[in-house]
């Protein structure tokens, strides 16, 4: 299990990312909700969309849910 986090502010395409904890980039988030503890990405990003709609995994730290 891991700690997901879905930042505040939203890329230039509107997507909020969504991040494992331990994630570099997380880590300079500035303003970010704590989404809870997920085994893997689907369940967190899940939790992100009734939060932001528009919602996306982190390239980095959870491709498998990186839409692009």
């Amino acid at each position: 299990m891991a700690a997901y986090y879905v930042n505040d502010n939203a890329q230039p395409n509107g997507d909020h990312e969504v991040h494992v904890s331990s994630c570099y980039w997380c880590s300079i988030i500035t303003s970010k909700t704590y989404l809870g503890d997920y085994g893997s990405c689907p369940g967190a990003v899940s939790k992100a969309k009734t939060i932001y709609w528009q919602s996306n995994g982190c390239a980095h730290c959870s491709p498998a849910c990186n839409t692009g």
